[in-house]
């Protein structure tokens, strides 16, 4: 045990005092949090320049609607009711006279003035828009180059559709208390449940559930996990590769035993991950506590965070360990590694169909089947679903028989190849490290 634990000691002091340690805790959080932060930052830096549009109404009888629409949004909307500030685009709108003859070609000149950047988008009003009953000339069309997420679009979309609301409702001579109650949208508030206080026996009300809350926990908690793993146990294929080229494993193995020789990097990875996972955990609480979102910190999941990553580092680094003794250079390596990996990137595509359902068939076996534990085990957790206490119990039973075996089957291979060359790390050599050596 003491020869293991100076190899850890080895290992872990090797690692952290480093610059790339450094480096690496400063860059994974942007990088984890960078699309946030983007958001963040961009939000009150929004485009204000005017969005020139071409409108063609075939049906004419929404010209004069949206020149009101537009007037009225040009001069109250898009400024800030306390500053005065101009925080949205003004829509300068040109309506254009159908060219029923030649629909193509004005389609063209159009769609070449929207590549030019003369144009921001156009936008054909069919002629029967009003009663479209299914028929093929019932429709709006909106040309641009860019569509994902254009608020334009979506502004001419409700324009348009609360104006042919009003005109079918003075069809049917309704009041204008009728034809109000008529479009009152009333949505739907997202609640929890109601629950019981366990120390004073009160009922608690239902809180609003927050549906960003519910995907944004599970999804920090699992990409931390795997970012963990990522950094210390994967690199132990390439680093046992290399001592073994090297002959630096020849030198050890001549003091220590080759179960010891591979417990110690493991530990070593375990330590790497530990102090990592500790200095991201506490500032994320302190950040979220000082930023007054100190409600979604899951306190209750921590506990079994570190225990799942514990047994996660010794289960993937005993195989990447493993592995690496049987390489014989880079190219080996590179051809093990990815296949070794996929037990750890699986559950990240697995993961929203867990988040939308975390009660359900799929989302529970998977957390039951030792090597995705961890991972989905975290992600059901980390939503706002209750999980019965026996199933992590029983997925940290699994994930504690699994971590043996893998370390078992691990040893006897990391045994048998560390000291042999020439041989290809095929699944037959592997089998036959492993159980008949």
């Amino acid at each position: 045990m003491h020869k293991i634990l100076t190899l850890f000691k080895r290992e872990y002091r090797a690692a952290v005092r480093t610059k790339s340690f450094v480096i690496g805790l400063l860059l994974v959080p942007l990088l984890m949090g960078g699309g946030f932060l983007a958001v963040l930052i961009t939000e009150n830096r929004k485009d204000t320049d005017d969005k020139k549009v071409a409108v063609i109404d075939y049906s004419g009888i929404m010209t004069e609607p949206l020149k009101e629409a537009l007037e009225f949004r040009n001069k109250q909307d898009i400024f800030d009711s306390e500053t005065g500030e101009k925080v949205s685009s003004a829509y300068v709108v040109e309506f254009v006279a159908p060219d029923v003859e030649n629909r193509m070609a004005q389609q063209r000149a159009l769609s070449e003035r929207v590549q030019s950047g003369e144009l921001h988008a156009f936008l054909e009003i069919g002629p029967d828009v009003l009663h479209p009953a299914g028929g093929e000339e019932g429709y709006l069309r909106y040309y641009t180059e860019h569509s994902f997420n254009d608020d334009v679009r979506d502004w001419f979309r409700n324009a348009i559709n609360s104006r042919l609301q009003q005109l079918r409702v003075a069809e049917l001579n309704l009041d204008s208390e009728q034809s109000a109650d008529l479009f009152t949208w009333i949505g739907i508030d997202g609640m929890g449940l109601v629950t019981v206080d366990k120390k004073t026996g009160e009922q608690q009300e239902a809180q609003r559930t927050n549906e960003l809350q519910s995907f944004f926990v599970p999804y920090v908690i699992v990409l931390l996990m795997f970012m963990l793993v990522m950094m210390s146990a994967i690199p132990l294929l390439t680093a046992v590769m290399e001592e073994k080229t090297e002959k630096i494993a020849e030198v050890l193995l001549g003091t220590i035993t080759p179960f010891q020789f591979m417990m110690g990097k493991v530990l070593g990875g375990i330590g790497i991950s530990l102090t990592t996972a500790a200095i991201y955990v506490s500032g994320a609480i302190v950040t979220l506590r000082m930023t007054g979102f100190g409600s979604i910190i899951p306190y209750d999941i921590l506990p079994w965070f570190f225990i799942y990553l514990v047994f996660f580092i010794v289960m993937v680094g005993t195989g990447m360990a493993s592995l690496g003794a049987t390489c014989n250079d880079n190219k080996d390596a590179q051809s093990l590694q990815f296949p070794a990996m996929l037990p750890v990137i699986l559950p990240l595509f697995l993961m929203m169909p867990v988040i939308q359902d975390p009660s359900g068939t799929l989302a529970t076996t998977l957390s039951l089947i030792p090597p995705f534990t961890p991972s989905i085990m975290m992600i059901r957790m980390g939503t706002d679903v209750t999980v019965p206490l026996w199933q992590p119990l029983a997925g940290l039973v699994g994930v504690i028989l699994f971590t043996l075996f893998t370390v078992w089957v691990g040893a006897r291979i990391f045994r048998t190849a560390i000291l042999i060359q020439g041989q290809k790390p095929s699944i037959a050599n592997l089998f036959k490290y492993a159980f008949r050596s």
